[in-house]
């Protein structure tokens, strides 16, 4: 039974001539004590279960804590790694740009060889069809020489004339 602050103020006991009824005292004291066990008990629950409640309070705090740092740190490992990436984007792109310009520069002087090649192949070709041409000349007039009762030309040579070309120019 349940004993209240008020159950006590309003507890009256039997009067006697020298006194209270002692049963009746010794048995409400009985029941005050059950009470203050009972209470004393719930007490120690509470106080129990308040620091268990505050230990997980606190360890939920640390974790909240723990979580947030941890939170922290990966947000700097990303924002690392994104930088270390466009750093590395930024190379490989440069590193391209450099061999794309060799290349170019090595094109560009393959095309300057070719040309240069082309044109001595053009001053060869020009010497050769010179050489060929005063070698040609060369011989008519030692036929002519030969044959000197020949006066007409021969219908030969027109044609080689048309066909050899004229001195060429410095520009092609």
């Amino acid at each position: 039974m349940a004993i209240t602050p008020i159950d006590i103020q309003q507890q009256r006991f039997k009067s006697r001539p020298f006194g209270y009824e002692k049963a009746g005292v010794d048995q409400f004291l009985e029941q005050l004590a059950e009470e203050m066990e009972r209470l004393s008990r719930q007490g120690l629950e509470w106080k129990e279960e308040l620091a268990r409640t505050r230990a997980a309070l606190d360890e939920m705090r640390q974790r909240e804590v723990t979580l947030k740092e941890a939170l922290l740190t990966t947000q700097k490992v990303t924002d690392e790694l994104k930088a270390n990436a466009r750093k590395e984007a930024e190379l490989i792109i440069e590193e391209a740009r450099l061999q794309a310009e060799k290349m170019m520069q090595a094109a560009e002087e393959r095309r300057l060889l070719l040309i240069s090649e082309v044109q001595e192949l053009k001053r060869q070709k020009i010497t050769f069809e010179t050489v060929l041409r005063t070698l040609v000349e060369s011989h008519l007039r030692m036929l002519e020489a030969d044959n000197p009762t020949a006066e007409l030309t021969p219908d030969w040579q027109e044609p080689i004339a048309e066909v050899l070309p004229e001195e060429p120019s410095s520009a092609s």
